[in-house]
Formats: C-alpha cells, structure tokens, sequence
C-alpha cells in the first residue's frame, strides 16, 4: 500500500514537472518572436532614417530640364551624385524621399570628372549625412537600394555585390541589382545602414549591368572640397575672356613623369585646346594617367581616362572626359619633331574630325626623304611647304598627320625623356608592357 502511494506522489511529481517545463518552453517561444519584431521595428527605423537623406534630383540650363536622377546627403547640406547628370546644369531641382517640397543646388565644392561623382552644395536644406562604407567588402555581401515610399510600405530593394572589378579602366562594384536610369546617383547600401558607392548601369560586353562607384572616392572628394562653393555654370566646356587672358600669361606646364619632366607651352593660335588643357590639369585630371600608346618613329600619347586604374594588358585609351572639341587647324603649324597634338575617332566614325577632349601626343617622329614627302602628299592629296620639307628632311617628324590632326603645342624642354619612352618594350596595342605614368602635371605661371 506504501509502495503504491509513493508511486502516485512521484507521478504526480513528474508530471507536474513536465507541466512546468512545457509552460516555460512556450514562454520563450512567445519571447523570441518579440525580439525579432523589435529588431525588424529598429531596422524599418534605420532605413525610414537613411530615407530622409536620399532625394531625387532633376538638373535644368534654365528653365530647360536636362536630366533626372537621384543623390544623397554626405553632409548636412551637400548631396552626392553622377557627375554626368548635372554637368551642363545651371541650377538642379533637389526632392528629399521624404517630403514633397524641392530645394535648389547652383554650387559644388568638388568633382571628380574620371570616376564620374560630384557634390552639390544645396541651399536652404539640413539633413543627417549618410555614413559611408570604407572598408573592402568581401565577395557576395548583400546590397540594398530604397525607393521611395508607396503609402506608407518602405521598397528596400536586395541584392548582391559580386565583386570589385576594374571596368574600362575604372574600379567599380558589381551588383546584382537591377539599376534603372531613373535610379543613377542612388546609394547603394550594405545592411550596416553605410553606402558602399553611387549606382547606375551601363553595358559591358554586350551586357547591361549594374554598378557602385565606390564611396572611397566620394571620401577623397569630401577631403579636398572647396570651402568656397563654385556656380555649377563652371563645369560647361565653355571658356571666357577672363579665363582665355590669364591663360595666355602662363609660361608653359611641366609633365612630371616616371622617366623625368617633360616641359611644354601650349600655342595662343589653339586657344580652345589651351584653354582645356590648362583647365584639366588644374582639375588634376591628368595626374597617375598611363602613358598607354607608344609608337616607334611617331611618338607618345596620354590623357585617356580609362588608364588610371588600368590592370596590366587591358586595352585602354577609348574614355575621355566626356566631351569633344572642334577640329582647330591652323595653317603653318605641322606634325615636326616636338610638336603637341590631339587624336581623334576615324573618319568613319567622326565625320567632323572632333578631336577627343583630353588626350594628346608627342611627336618624336623620323627623318624622310623627298619620295616618301612625294608620296604622302598623293595619298592625303595635301601639299607640303618649302620649310615643311626641309623641317621634316633634317629634324623629323609625323607628316603623314598634317591637315587632318590639330597640334596645340609644343616641348620646350624634355624632349630626350619622350625618346627613351619610345624605345621601351610595348604589346600588339603599342602598350608599355611595364607602365609609365604622368605623375601630376604642373603649370608654370
């Protein structure tokens, strides 16, 4: 009888335990669910947060709408985004994701023409910077965009970075997101909240991909901006008297490159090709550029904005600065050893003979004869002076280059740096097997 009352009071026991067990395991079941909800609560917080510092952007010449995109906040008044979208604007129309009302940007404290950014200092406006990601991502990090709200539903867009690739010269990160043209100039996030770059896409071998400038050049940018903020009118590829007379007193430029100092002056009778040289190396557009074509008995060219970043033998010297200029040749300026001059696109491709914005050649040149003279001017049906001839039978030159080509200056100093390039090893893309860069390049004043 005692055994059978002990075995009732420990299963009463047990199962009371099993009881308390199950109470305190359903507990925590309920628990957790509420920490993930307080969890999601404080993300949608992050990312309504990050909303506010996010706009869309439309740029005018006047009353004209150019372009439309979007930008971000990297301080409290100063919005990052393409350069490309804003560069011929005289005023940019600023929406923030979170209200409806526009503010206006007719300033910017920094560019960068290469990797395609600038900053926009906007008026009237405070907002919370977006914090950028400075660090190497590894392979397949997840990625998000934000669209604008629909009601009252947050669009946060996932994806993946697949990697940092050099693209035409540039580095950039690949995306699995799709980018549509409307959405160029967003921020690309990572689930930290921070922004790994501005986004856009662009076709690649065919392919229409996406793409992060990363944010480490928007930091090289916040560090060196203007503390005095310049009209947006300044970025058109325009000149003015003001500018055209100081040009004209600067005494030449010094190429700082990793064989020695090349020293130039750039001719009066070009003034448009002056006046943009001297404007790019004030932009510093030239400086760690490749030396990327060498050609035996011709000469040196450089200036092509896919080569900064270029790894070794890819095919570079295809980008510029975004724009061309006019053909300008003027009589009694030839192709003689020494000589400046800026490339083009074939005929087939240019019909105008548009010269491309920013790069340029050295003559180095050879000597010729009188039939070979003879010759070229049947093939160009183009005809050489008297001093032409001499110049080109005694110093040397690129004759074959006259009355098709603009020249805009000349060495003045240097020119036995521009042979020892020549003779180096180069690939079947007349490339440098080991590179050769300009430096910076500095303006004698």
């Amino acid at each position: 009888m005692i055994k059978q009352i002990l075995y009732i009071v420990l299963a009463i026991v047990f199962l009371s335990s099993c009881g308390n067990k199950t109470k305190k395991g359903t507990t925590q079941q309920q628990e957790t669910p509420s920490k993930q909800e307080a969890a999601a609560d404080e993300k949608q917080d992050i990312w309504n947060q990050l909303m506010r510092s996010i706009a869309k952007i439309d740029s005018y010449d006047g009353d004209r709408i150019l372009e439309s995109g979007q930008g971000f906040f990297v301080g409290e008044d100063l919005l990052v985004t393409k350069y490309s979208l804003v560069n011929q604007a005289t005023n940019v129309k600023v929406q923030p994701f979170d209200e409806d009302k526009k503010y206006t940007a007719r300033s910017f404290v920094a560019f960068d023409r290469i990797n395609d950014l600038i900053i926009l200092k906007v008026d009237s406006i405070s907002r919370e910077p977006i914090e950028l990601h400075k660090d190497t991502l590894p392979n397949f990090a997840k990625s998000f965009y934000v669209a604008p709200k629909t009601g009252k539903t947050l669009q946060l867009f996932t994806g993946k970075v697949l990697n940092l690739a050099n693209i035409r010269g540039t580095r950039l990160y690949r995306l699995s997101n799709k980018i549509r043209t409307s959405q160029f100039g967003a921020p690309i996030f990572v689930s930290t909240g921070k922004a790994i770059g501005v986004a856009y896409s662009g076709t690649v071998n065919f392919e229409l991909q996406s793409f992060a400038i990363p944010a480490e050049f928007i930091a090289a940018m916040l560090r060196k901006k203007n503390e005095t903020p310049e009209p947006l009118e300044m970025l058109k590829n325009t000149s003015n008297e003001k500018i055209a007379a100081e040009n004209r007193k600067i005494k030449g430029l010094v190429l700082e490159t990793d064989y020695g100092n090349i020293t130039i002056k750039l001719f009066n009778e070009t003034p448009e090709y002056r006046d943009n040289f001297i404007r790019l190396a004030k932009e510093h557009y030239f400086d760690s550029l490749l030396i990327h074509r060498v050609i035996a008995d011709f000469g040196i060219q450089s200036g092509a904005a896919d080569t900064r970043y270029a790894v070794s033998g890819a095919n570079v010297g295809w980008k510029g600065p975004g724009y061309t200029i006019p053909a300008h040749i003027v009589s009694g300026l030839y192709h003689k050893r020494g000589m400046i001059g800026s490339p083009r696109k074939p005929d087939t491709e240019n019909q105008r003979q548009r010269s491309d914005g920013s790069q340029f050649y050295i003559v180095s040149g050879r000597k010729y004869f009188d039939k070979g003279l003879d010759e070229l001017e049947e093939v160009n049906n183009y005809k050489f002076s008297a001093e032409q001839r001499q110049v080109y039978k005694t110093i040397g030159g690129a004759p074959h280059l006259d009355g098709s080509y603009t020249i805009f200056g000349q060495v003045t100093s240097g020119m036995d740096v521009v042979d020892k390039i020549v003779q180096v090893e180069i690939d079947r893309r007349w490339r440098p097997l080991e590179d050769i860069r300009i430096k910076r390049v500095r303006i004698i004043k």
